[in-house]
């Protein structure tokens, strides 16, 4: 697959209704400044679809984006670390839910990790929350290029061990470099096509 259209659709506090739904969805979702956005930009090869923020906590709507006139990308909300009280958490604990709930046309959450760090607690609850869901979802360990290529098994232990998944169900991606870009253009399609 190579992605030969990339726009941006929608922001929503809500899921609701939006220009072309129907179509099928991917679903981003990760901790805050795990690096979801840059993903999506890397992968479009369009530096500024998605906003990037070196503050945690930028995104905090489902950010809609077509890509190829064929299907939706949808930017979660990032979990965790941003600064926001106790009240903003919970309205976007539900807007999360809701938008799981809700959305018939998901097909599969590419599930972000930081490659330098153990998986956060709110990681291992999104993880348990889509095996128990039944939604197919795909590790993604992300600032590869911040570990060489040699010492990623190391890296990868623990998170296949918090996780409950083999090093090899893990692509291994970097905004910088592009590493993990094509792997990923291939998990997509597959994804489609099933």
């Amino acid at each position: 697959m190579e992605i030969k259209s990339a726009e941006f659709v929608t922001s929503m506090a809500d899921y609701g209704k939006f220009p072309g739904k129907g179509l099928p969805q991917i679903a981003v979702a990760g901790k805050s400044n795990v690096g979801k956005s840059t993903l999506i930009n890397r992968l479009c090869r369009r530096n500024k679809l998605a906003r990037t923020s070196s503050t945690p906590g930028k995104t905090r709507l489902l950010n809609v984006f077509l890509l190829n006139g064929d299907f939706h990308l949808v930017d979660l909300p990032g979990y965790g670390f941003a600064k926001v009280d106790k009240q903003e958490k919970l309205r976007w604990g539900k807007m999360m839910q809701d938008y799981f709930t809700q959305a018939e046309e998901l097909k599969h959450v590419l599930c972000l990790v930081d490659i330098r760090h153990e998986p956060t607690e709110d990681d291992i609850t999104m993880n348990r929350f889509l095996r128990q869901s039944g939604i197919p979802f795909s590790v993604i360990a992300t600032k590869a290029d911040k570990i060489s290529r040699g010492a990623r098994s190391k890296y990868l232990a623990p998170i296949c061990r918090a996780l409950s998944v083999q090093p090899w169900e893990i692509l291994c991606f970097s905004g910088e470099d592009g590493t993990g870009r094509d792997e990923l253009l291939k998990l997509l399609e597959d994804i489609l096509k099933s």
